[in-house]
């Protein structure tokens, strides 16, 4: 057997096999998931009918099904439907754009420690009197001193596939929304950069594996930088191209933005890229803020747990959290209004960056004066945010957008009018 097939690279190869699947199949039902946060949203119930009966009457026990089957429809529509390219178009570029989005957002997660340590016993190849030695190995899909800064540059490479499909698609809509997506991703990246470098200042590695066992060890980030981890969902949202930060594709400006010449599955790639990223974003937010897969109390989630069922039960926990935040995301997204595109990047460059230069300022002297403890990092961050709410009137105000009443609206209904905003007909109300 040669000695570079070791039980951490079959290990890491079953982890790539079964978490890239586990992403699709998330993606997918993220999709509906959406459908369903915005329904309840508003008022409505969304998805309900798709089952998995195919019309076939043998299969009629699985129709409807909480509409579980919608994603499965939606991916067969994508499939059969027309795959058209406009004329006057870079055709090389123009195919090659959804390829060169999707492609980093699906190999971002390699880096993410699912399940922690897993003591692996000797692994005997069939058929053959082959064995691979046994030995303690790490459930993730690569396993270097440097993934913090792999997941940092591959989820910067996303923009430049969104900028190439705006500009391919040789229409001025499109055009714009690449621009517009060229000049977020990098004004958000900055922010983010610093506030993961506040945070990495406090943990003093890049281990993913060491970040875990010290809030198992101190407790959740979360706790001691809230603001920290505030700025950081926020620009997870912006490098997504997620409302409340979606100007590159706002319909009412830019018709789709730059994907609007784009039809079939190369269109579906663009929003796979997006969900990809949101997962990714999420399972690196709950492991540098949440713990990772630790829970406290519980221990098979402590890093010392390295059995088989641990591993399942961390795997579980991780999900759950990343999960979580992928669906305070879709909160945000159906809660909050787009903002205007001089205001999002007022938000960054007045708001964000100056805000992440002081948490790292705060973190470096704490660090410097070995006080870089649960209360010391607290107060800095609750001192910092308040000296930000005396000095954020002193600084140059946009204009604000003037709330209109839209006479007989739900919210300004005409003289006498019952406003009625749920469905009466009994089929709309059903849910199943």
């Amino acid at each position: 057997m040669p000695s570079w097939i070791t039980a951490q690279l079959v290990v890491s190869v079953v982890t790539i096999a079964v978490m890239i699947h586990v992403m699709l199949i998330c993606v997918a039902y993220f999709v509906m998931m959406e459908r369903k946060v915005s329904a309840y949203i508003q008022d409505r119930i969304g998805p309900n009918r798709v089952g998995f009966d195919f019309g076939l009457p043998p299969l009629k026990f699985l129709k409807g099904c909480l509409g579980l089957g919608q994603p499965l429809a939606d991916g067969v529509k994508f499939i059969l439907k027309e795959d058209y390219t406009p004329n006057r178009v870079d055709k090389i570029l123009f195919t090659l754009a959804p390829i060169i989005v999707v492609v980093p957002a699906m190999i971002g997660f390699l880096i993410i420690p699912w399940g922690g340590v897993w003591q692996c016993p000797d692994i005997h190849i069939p058929f053959t009197e082959l064995v691979i030695p046994g030995a303690p190995v790490n459930v993730a899909g690569a396993v270097f001193n440097a993934g913090i800064v792999y997941l940092l540059a591959v989820a910067a490479l996303g923009v430049y596939g969104v900028t190439l499909g705006g500009w391919a698609g040789n229409n001025k809509f499109s055009f714009l929304g690449g621009l517009r997506a060229t000049a977020q991703m990098i004004s958000y990246e900055i922010p983010m950069g610093l506030a993961l470098l506040a945070a990495l200042l406090v943990y003093g590695t890049f281990r993913t594996d060491s970040i875990i066992q010290q809030q198992v060890d101190a407790g959740w980030l979360i706790f001691s930088q809230p603001l920290v981890a505030v700025i950081f969902f926020i620009t997870g949202l912006a490098e997504a191209n997620r409302a409340p930060f979606d100007n590159a594709e706002a319909e009412q400006e830019l018709v789709g933005g730059y994907h609007t010449e784009y039809s079939s599955m190369r269109f579906a790639l663009f929003f796979l890229a997006e969900y990809s990223h949101l997962f990714t974003s999420a399972a690196f937010f709950s492991l540098i803020f949440l713990g990772g897969y630790s829970i406290p109390g519980v221990g098979l989630t402590d890093p010392s747990s390295t059995s088989l069922l641990a591993v399942l039960v961390k795997l579980l926990s991780f999900m759950g959290k990343v999960v979580f935040i992928v669906f305070l995301g879709m909160v945000v997204r159906w809660s909050i209004p787009r903002l205007r595109y001089d205001q999002v990047m007022m938000v960054a460059w007045q708001g964000l960056i100056p805000l992440s230069l002081g948490l790292v300022l705060v973190n470096s002297v704490l660090v410097y004066l070995d006080m870089a403890t649960f209360l010391p990092l607290l107060l800095g961050n609750v001192a910092l945010g308040v000296v930000t709410l005396a000095f954020a009137p002193l600084l140059k105000q946009s204009t604000v957008n003037r709330r209109i009443p839209l006479y007989g609206s739900r919210f300004s209904p005409m003289p006498g009018e019952a406003v009625q905003t749920s469905p009466t007909h009994p089929m709309a109300r059903a849910d199943g």
